[in-house]
């Protein structure tokens, strides 16, 4: 079966983190109730950068200029192809702009500017 996959990789302040996991959560909820296959929110436990293959691998802190005061999260979600992708979230966005017409403060509580996102076609899958 072909899968397509949308990634993050965000930097979300300690002192947001609950609010973050609150937005996450109900943006969890929306994707699955339009169709995502998986939801994932992960947040960083093991950063350092690790040597593989006689060099040293760029740890998530460095790429994402993550400073002691902030956590770092690798999210994503899975659907049954690009399509299936296109159609999920057009849903999901057409219901998260309804929302923030309704409440006209709805911000992020990360900086959209040290996001970093993509869409991945799956190629090996176990």
């Amino acid at each position: 079966m072909e899968k397509y996959v949308d990634g993050f990789v965000l930097v979300v302040p300690k002192d947001k983190v609950e609010e973050y996991k609150k937005m996450a959560q109900d943006g969890r909820d929306m994707w699955i109730k339009y169709g995502a296959l998986e939801y994932y929110e992960c947040k960083g436990d093991d950063l350092a950068a690790q040597e593989m293959g006689g060099e040293k691998a760029r740890a998530f802190p460095e790429m994402t200029e993550a400073t002691s005061e902030d956590t770092i999260w690798f999210s994503f979600i899975v659907f049954k192809s690009k399509e299936h992708r296109n159609e999920v979230n057009a849903k999901v966005m057409e219901e998260m702009n309804k929302k923030m017409e309704e409440n006209k403060d709805m911000s992020a509580p990360f900086d959209m500017k040290r996001m970093a996102y993509g869409g991945f076609q799956v190629e090996v899958e176990g």
